[in-house]
């Protein structure tokens, strides 16, 4: 078992994040847990990058010195499993808001999708959804959304390595995909859809690995609770 100590030096925790749950919440349950395992008033937390409450999978959490590493895990390319439905778009870009507006199918065919997942490959401009938590002059960009205000938002370089289409059953498309820090996989099932001349939403969304580091290696936040809190008991 893990001591004060190996917490306190270092340690990286994978964590399999639930639906519905933030990261922030993620983060807060491992801290109050380890807190109350040691006596602990306070310890240094956090993760290497936010998965929305509506996405599951990997978490990277790092506590005590290890979270001098945050940087550096955060750069690492990342991979994911998901599934978008064609013919119609959501402000958000997935299932956080209503459908705004329903587009034709009737022209997409398995080979048009395979032929323009393809085009998605490489290095791409791509503009982050207005339902996101970046900033522009000092505010989170979800906030000039919710309150109706126009606001440009700047594209950016990415890189998708991989983009794989792993099912098709109309409207409901299924993939894999890699790609670098940074990527708004909402932002590529919205902009999927328009470049099938439809539209598109992110209908739910897991990460699966980040680096060398695997879902298949991490552990619900509840359970962990249960693991080390056990030790309390023995």
């Amino acid at each position: 078992m893990k001591t004060k100590e190996d917490y306190l030096s270092g340690e990286l925790l994978l964590i399999d994040k639930p639906l519905q749950w933030t990261s922030f919440q993620a983060v807060n349950k491992l801290k109050w847990v380890l807190k109350k395992r040691f006596g602990l008033k306070k310890i240094k937390i956090g993760h290497a990058g936010t998965l929305d409450p509506l996405a599951t999978g990997l978490l990277m959490i790092c506590v005590g010195k290890f979270t001098k590493k945050i940087h550096e895990f955060q750069g690492l390319e990342k991979e994911y499993t998901g599934t978008l439905i064609l013919g119609a778009t959501t402000p958000s870009y997935d299932l956080e808001t209503e459908i705004d507006n329903t587009f034709t199918i009737e022209h997409i065919t398995e080979e048009l999708v395979h032929k323009t997942a393809k085009t998605f490959i490489g290095e791409l401009d791509q503009a982050p959804p207005i339902f996101s938590a970046l900033k522009k002059d000092g505010k989170r960009l979800y906030e000039y959304a919710r309150e109706g205000k126009p606001v440009t938002i700047q594209t950016r370089k990415v890189t998708v390595t991989e983009f794989e289409i792993t099912e098709i059953k109309l409207p409901t498309i299924r993939f894999r995909i890699v790609c670098s820090k940074g990527t708004y996989i909402r932002s590529i099932a919205h902009d999927f859809g328009k470049a099938l001349v439809s539209g598109a939403y992110l209908s739910s969304l897991r990460r699966t690995k980040i680096g060398v580091y695997n879902v298949d290696n991490a552990l619900d936040p509840m359970v962990f609770e249960e693991i080390v809190l056990k030790e309390l008991d023995s």
